[in-house]
């Protein structure tokens, strides 16, 4: 695999590089064909955080702020930005640094460091609950079991409002109040924030917060439809308590009535006049598909069904479903411009519509949860890790980011990838040629976790025959303002650097980091799939690999046989070979709203998980030994072993046919057999531990082989043995018309090589 030094360094600065030596030059950075780029975990705890209690010192020209690759000089009090090279003076409090006595973000290890604000707390996070109500009595049982769960273990003073929809949508008043009073909006309309505002009166009445209390003073709806919940605890659990399913006419030749685009427009316009600014995550809780207003992804009617991916190739339902797109879009621009964020929970055994609120659960940061029911383990130990608490009691998510970065002079930011959205900050820095969401140097993540992640692409500006200084550096500052649970205002700041290279120079090559690219490609890849066909996707993928062959590979022209890779680019044709065969690109026997999922949690993880996703890992568990990574291969399955898969989605469980019949025989009910009770508890144990700290939580799944649940692996595997193949007799076949990894690579040298 890739140098462990590349992990190694991520760990310590959360950044991982694809090419960690740059060329001075843009035509020799063009020639790269992999656009320089990298990947950034802007809140991970990494080995070198530092915590300041004080303000950052700014740079008064780009607003970079002062870091260990600053040159300081200690007589005149002066330090020299690395970035746009200007001359800043330190403030009063700084004047006794000397070189023996520096400023904890001047130390050689701080590149991250992380300040506390001194800005005003406005309000702590807010949790708007939408419940579904179109549902069976067990299903609505099960939900509102799991969500009191869930609020067992909210801090008290998070605020907290609750909004139910079935055929309409109600917004319950959570204030104390003997009558519990409620307000019903029509299912079937669009409602917008002043409508919303209008109607619950929010223009009217204000409610001052109590001395000492977290909150902005005045604010409309707070003490009304959004309270900390140690104020309407029991409110709030006696109207769970009471809810039922949404009363409508039986027929087994319909659907029900479900109005969630209503339900998620209203919630929107309530946070837009309660909490404007302030972070919050509208949550919807739903068992079914939206069925009528606006977002509705299917009609009543059964014989109508969900729309598929061979609808959208033959362009059936796809007005519907532009049209719910729109809506969901609009939304999202709504709550990214607020700095709130869209979670949706959909636990159905048909599609609900996440391929229509993909846009706008990807641009305010908020997680997707797919599961069969509410009592399902997938959806509630996701819903409990989501709200896990750290070591001093804050829940461990983020709200209400901007993301900066600032670079040397002679570097241009095209874009990022990720959970975010433009603040539109034009600047000289931003180039003209985009990649993601470009056209400016900041963005807006209105939710982000630890984990969350971002790919973000550059371009080199110097000319070719810029003359290189010896000891030249390039350097880049990312910088994460974001508001903590705890309501307060928190920056973090990391600077990194990395070294200029002549043209050509053999060290650019050596320095490539083939995961770091893998993963940036691959998300590349999947915003091109929301404007191109995956088809032309998958031609760019192979039109990529053929160019970098043909510029990196070591070879005699026309020669196939010759063709060599260097050692950091051995792993990168495997990689895309499974990009282009992973549930990412290739959408048969996926629906579109497990695509949508698919593709939203690869836009949000890291270098490591983005590779597990791409690239499964395979580990044998056999009497030979203790437990080895095998191939991603169908030849690496033997009778006589356990394989663990690990996709990152789903962690399979395969047992060969010789341990599954050793198993039905009871041979580790003896007592004499304890390596056999080993074997079988070893792949259980090591899968269980991998299902800790991943966010949603994955699905175990063990099977046989040759049993049905088996196609889960083999759907994962090198398909090196077919029916078609000769080695078919003697060994596990895969019936596919998939070319395997070698006859890839065959193509691949044959089209490198080529004159």
């Amino acid at each position: 695999m890739a140098d462990p030094e590349y992990a190694t360094l991520e760990a310590y600065d959360g950044v991982r590089f694809a090419w960690n030596v740059w060329p001075l030059s843009r035509i020799e950075a063009n020639r790269m064909v992999i656009p320089l780029g990298l990947m950034v975990t802007p809140l991970k705890r990494t080995d070198s955080l530092t915590s300041l209690q004080y303000e950052p010192v700014r740079c008064r020209g780009c607003q970079g702020i002062l870091n260990p690759y600053s040159q300081v000089d200690f007589a005149s009090m002066i330090w020299l930005c690395p970035f746009c090279y200007n001359r800043n003076s330190f403030p009063p409090h700084y004047q006794g640094i000397t070189e023996v006595q520096l400023p904890g973000e001047l130390f050689q290890e701080a590149v991250s460091v992380e300040y506390a604000l001194q800005q005003p707390v406005r309000a702590p996070p807010s949790f708007i609950l939408v419940l579904d109500l179109s549902q069976s009595l067990e299903a609505l049982t099960e939900m509102k079991q799991s969500v009191k769960q869930m609020l067992q273990v909210l801090p008290e003073y998070c605020l907290v409002g609750l909004i139910t929809f079935g055929a309409m949508v109600t917004v319950h008043e959570l204030a104390a109040s003997e009558i519990p009073r409620a307000y019903l909006f029509r299912g079937t309309k669009e409602t917008t924030a002043q409508e919303v505002a209008k109607l619950l009166g929010l223009g009217l009445v204000q409610y001052k917060r109590q001395a000492g209390m977290p909150g902005p003073s005045g604010t409309p709806g707070i003490g009304r439809f959004l309270l900390p919940y140690s104020e309407c605890d029991y409110a709030l659990e006696s109207i769970i308590d009471d809810l039922q399913p949404d009363r409508q006419p039986s027929s087994r030749q319909q659907r029900l009535v479900r109005a969630t685009g209503a339900a998620v427009g209203v919630g929107v316009g309530l946070m837009e006049n309660c909490i404007p600014g302030t972070g919050g995550r509208l949550m919807v809780f739903t068992g079914g598909p939206c069925t009528t207003g606006p977002g509705a992804v299917v009609g009543l009617a059964l014989e109508d069904s969900i729309r598929t991916h061979r609808d959208f190739e033959k362009s059936a339902g796809v007005k519907q479903f532009k049209k719910a797109c729109q809506w969901y879009e609009s939304l999202g621009r709504r709550m990214a411009g607020s700095g709130h964020c869209l979670d949706v929970f959909a636990c159905s055994l048909d599609q609900v519509g996440i391929a229509e609120m993909h846009d706008a659960v990807s641009v305010t940061g908020g997680v997707v949860v797919l599961a069969e029911t509410f009592s399902h383990e997938i959806y509630r130990k996701s819903l409990a890790r989501l709200f896990e608490l750290d070591e001093n009691g804050y829940l461990q998510m983020y709200f209400n980011a901007t993301f900066d970065v600032i670079m040397s002079k002679d570097i241009r930011v095209s874009g990022t990838t990720g959970p975010v959205t433009s603040a539109n900050n034009k600047s000289p820095l931003a180039s003209e040629v985009e990649l993601g969401v470009g056209g400016t140097t900041s963005w807006r993540v209105c939710a982000l976790s630890q984990a969350t992640s971002l790919g973000m692409f550059f371009e080199v500006a110097a000319s070719h025959g810029t003359v290189l200084e010896p000891g030249q550096i390039l350097c880049l500052q990312f910088q994460t303002q974001y508001q903590h649970p705890s309501g307060q205002h928190r920056l973090r700041v990391t600077t990194v650097a990395r070294p200029w290279a002549e043209p050509n120079a053999p060290e650019i090559a050596s320095s490539f980091d083939q995961e770091a690219a893998a993963a940036l490609l691959a998300r590349q890849a999947l915003f091109r799939c929301s404007q191109e066909d995956v088809f032309d996707v998958l031609r760019w993928i192979d039109r990529i690999l053929i160019r970098v062959a043909s510029k990196f590979g070591d070879f005699t022209k026309d020669n196939p046989a010759s063709f060599w890779w260097p050692p950091s680019f051995t792993y990168l044709p495997d990689f895309l070979f499974h990009l282009r065969r992973s549930q990412f690109l290739q959408v048969f026997n996926n629906t579109p709203d497990e695509t949508a999922f698919y593709r939203l949690t690869l836009e949000r993880e890291g270098v490591q998980a983005s590779m597990l996703m791409i690239q499964p890992t395979l580990t044998s568990f056999t009497f030979e030994g203790p437990p080895q990574p095998v191939l991603l291969d169908v030849a690496s399955m033997r009778p006589d072993s356990i394989l663990v898969l690990d996709t990152w989605f789903m962690l399979v469980v395969h047992y060969g046919k010789t341990i599954v019949e050793w198993r039905k025989a009871g041979y580790h009910l003896q007592p004499d057999q304890d390596a056999f009770r080993e074997l079988l508890a070893a792949p259980v144990q090591e899968a269980s531990e991998l299902l800790q700290g991943r966010m949603p939580v994955p699905k175990l799944l063990e099977c046989d082989q040759g049993g049905s649940q088996a196609r889960f692996l083999l759907a994962k595997l090198n398909p090196s043995a077919t029916h078609q193949s000769d080695q078919g007799l003697t060994s596990e076949i895969i019936f596919t018309e998939d070319v395997s990894l070698n006859v890839f690579t065959q193509h691949l040298c044959r089209l490198a090589v080529q004159t």
